[in-house]
């Protein structure tokens, strides 16, 4: 399917999501808050209303992984401190990490998307934000299989986590060219971290993981905003 109908199918689910929502709230069916995320299906159920609306899941206080997942990262997190995250893909994930770890190193490959989300995070100080654009090529290094995204090398956008530099507890592969973002996360992966690793029932990701030198534990089930599950999963070295 072209990513152009494919966007166009995203944009008449979100329009359509975010209008029932609005309807739903003004007769009192849904509350104007957002309930507790301990009240899974109530929460769900209102995320929707938010369907591709990254600052609105942000409002939610949830990234867009599996709730399984976010109840597991969230107390992997508790029980450490200083935690140090790097993520390739921005969005609500970002300001969520940056609210729970002690730093937040973000890299953003749509430039558009970048930048709005760079004004949103100008006042979180432990956070940082930068785009690296994939660049035009005939013969890319690192290439995406996502729709749309043919002739462009995301080489530099991979790699950034070595400009960065250092050595990370927590890294979050949910950007594109990310197989190859998983082999770069392992290299500066802390021996005891965890690598957050979403959208793992493709066939393209899964293959990738089994490939890698780790172990994967996946959390399926109701994912905020989307109407059907989904899979996130948590990776650690062996």
């Amino acid at each position: 399917m072209k990513a152009s109908v494919i966007g166009a199918i995203k944009k008449v689910y979100a329009t359509g999501a975010q209008g029932a929502g609005r309807l739903l709230e003004r007769v009192g069916i849904l509350d104007d808050q957002p309930p507790s995320r301990q009240e899974r299906l109530k929460h769900w159920a209102f995320s929707l209303t938010r369907a591709h609306d990254s600052l609105g899941i942000a409002e939610l206080d949830v990234p867009w992984w599996t709730y399984n997942a976010i109840d597991e990262v969230e107390g992997w997190l508790a029980d450490r401190s200083g935690v140090r995250v790097f993520e390739w893909g921005s969005g609500a994930s970002t300001m969520w990490l940056a609210k729970r770890a002690a730093s937040v190193n973000s890299v953003e490959h749509h430039a558009g998307f970048g930048r709005m989300m760079q004004e949103q995070l100008t006042d979180v100080a432990n956070t940082t934000l930068d785009i690296v654009e994939p660049e035009a090529s005939d013969h890319p290094a690192i290439g995406s299989a996502k729709e749309g995204h043919g002739g462009l090398d995301f080489t530099k956008y991979v790699h950034h986590i070595g400009a960065v530099g250092g050595r990370f507890s927590l890294i979050v592969v949910d950007g594109r060219a990310r197989e190859a973002c998983l082999s770069a996360a392992l290299d500066h992966l802390e021996p005891d971290g965890v690598i957050v690793f979403d959208n793992t029932m493709r066939r393209r990701y899964q293959r990738a993981i089994k490939a890698a030198p780790v172990v994967e534990r996946s959390f399926r089930g109701l994912t905020p905003t989307l109407p059907y599950p989904d899979q996130t999963s948590l990776i650690t070295q062996r």
